[in-house]
Order: structure tokens, then C-alpha cells, then sequence
């Protein structure tokens, strides 16, 4: 999300008619629906959170605890279980997939 000046982009009437709401404040004109992006889709978050999830799970399976997993990505034990919960299913997932 970038900052534009309104007195760049905007017709002077309507930069007037929006300071008789709000004068000398920031404004967010959120995106139109068409356009957005899904959370993610623009930086490697959502691919670095998929790998270290899948590293957790694995880490779980050869034998690590859940509180070990929690100190080692500082993360709650509570998140721990959830993202070893969500792996379980997304391989039950794929493994129903692959015998269709």
C-alpha cells in the first residue's frame, strides 16, 4: 500500500468536497473487489509458513514434543497442536486425492 497526495491524484471539487468530512487526516480507500490480492499473494509469507509448518509436522512425527516445537519456532504449544492437526489432515487430504 502506497501514499499519494490527493491534491496530485484528485480533482480540486472533490478534494474539497472530502475535506468537509475529514480535513488534514488519513484516509484508507480500500481496493476494488476485483482487484485484490488474496493474503499473501504478494510476498513469500504464505510459502515460508507452508514450509515451516510442514517442518514442524515432521519434526513431530520423528519424534520431537509438542513443547519442544513450541520453544524451538517460539510459538504457543496451542499453535503447535493446531498446525500438527492441519498437517494431519492436508496428508489425509492428498492421500484420498492420489487413491481417487
Amino acid at each position: 500500500m502506497g501514499y499519494k497526495k490527493a491534491a496530485q491524484v484528485l480533482p480540486e471539487e472533490l478534494l474539497v468536497k472530502i475535506q468537509e468530512y475529514i480535513d488534514g487526516e488519513f484516509l484508507y480507500i480500500p481496493r476494488v473487489s476485483e482487484k485484490k490480492k488474496g493474503w499473501g499473494a504478494s510476498t513469500s509469507t504464505r510459502e515460508e509458513l507452508r514450509s515451516r509448518n510442514s517442518r514442524i509436522y515432521t519434526e513431530y512425527l520423528t519424534g520431537l514434543s509438542v513443547a519442544a516445537l513450541a520453544e524451538k519456532y517460539f510459538l504457543s504449544q496451542k499453535s503447535i497442536q493446531r498446525i500438527i492437526r492441519q498437517q494431519k489432515i492436508n496428508v489425509q487430504n492428498e492421500a484420498a486425492q492420489e487413491n481417487e
